[in-house]
C-alpha cells in the first residue's frame, strides 16, 4: 500500500505539460470479442511507455467509468505524445489498426475517445493522500503558507509551461 503524505501537498513542474485523457465505451457488453482485445492492448502500451524514460510519459492513472475504462496520462510534450501515437514500430499503431479492423466488422460495439490538454498553469491540492495525479507524475511538494488557498496556487502558477518565444 502506498504511503500517505500527511498534510497538504501540491505539485511543481517546469516546462511543457500535456494532459491526455483516453478511454473506451463498451456499447455492446455482450460482444467481449470486440472490447476485450482493447483491454489487453492498453497494458502493453503503458508498459512500453513506462520502461522508456525518453517516451515523454510522466505518469498515468487508470479509472473505471460506467461505460468502460478511462486513462489520464501526463506527458512532457505534445510532440512526444504525437510521436508515440504515430510510431509504427511501437504498440499503439498496430493496436489502432486492429481496433479499426474489428470496428468495421461490428460497428458501434466499442467506442474510443481522447481529449488532449496543453497546460499553461495548473492548481492542485492533495490532503492526506498517497502520491497521485500531477504530484505523482511531476514533483510533490508541501503547500507553503502563502499557497494555502487555491486562488494563490493558481495565481503563482505552480506549473508553468515553457517561456514564450520572443
Amino acid at each position: 500500500m502506498a504511503s500517505i503524505n500527511q498534510g497538504r501537498m501540491t505539485h511543481r513542474h517546469e516546462g511543457e505539460l500535456v494532459v491526455f485523457h483516453i478511454g473506451m465505451t463498451v456499447n455492446k457488453w455482450w460482444r467481449p470479442d470486440q472490447w476485450m482485445p482493447l483491454m489487453g492492448d492498453m497494458p502493453r502500451m503503458l508498459r512500453e511507455l513506462i520502461t522508456d524514460p525518453e517516451s515523454g510519459l510522466l505518469g498515468s492513472t487508470m479509472l473505471l467509468g460506467a461505460r468502460g475504462p478511462y486513462l489520464v496520462q501526463y506527458w512532457s510534450s505534445l510532440e512526444k505524445l504525437y510521436a508515440y501515437a504515430s510510431a509504427p514500430q511501437q504498440e499503439h499503431r498496430p493496436a489502432w489498426t486492429r481496433f479499426n479492423r474489428r470496428a468495421r466488422k461490428v460497428p458501434g460495439a466499442v467506442g474510443v475517445w481522447h481529449e488532449t490538454y496543453i497546460v499553461e498553469r495548473a492548481e492542485t491540492i492533495y490532503v492526506s493522500t498517497p502520491a497521485m495525479g500531477l504530484p505523482k507524475a511531476t514533483e510533490i511538494v508541501p503547500v507553503a503558507s502563502r499557497h494555502d488557498r487555491a486562488r494563490a496556487r493558481a495565481a503563482d502558477g505552480l506549473t508553468r509551461g515553457p517561456a514564450p518565444v520572443s
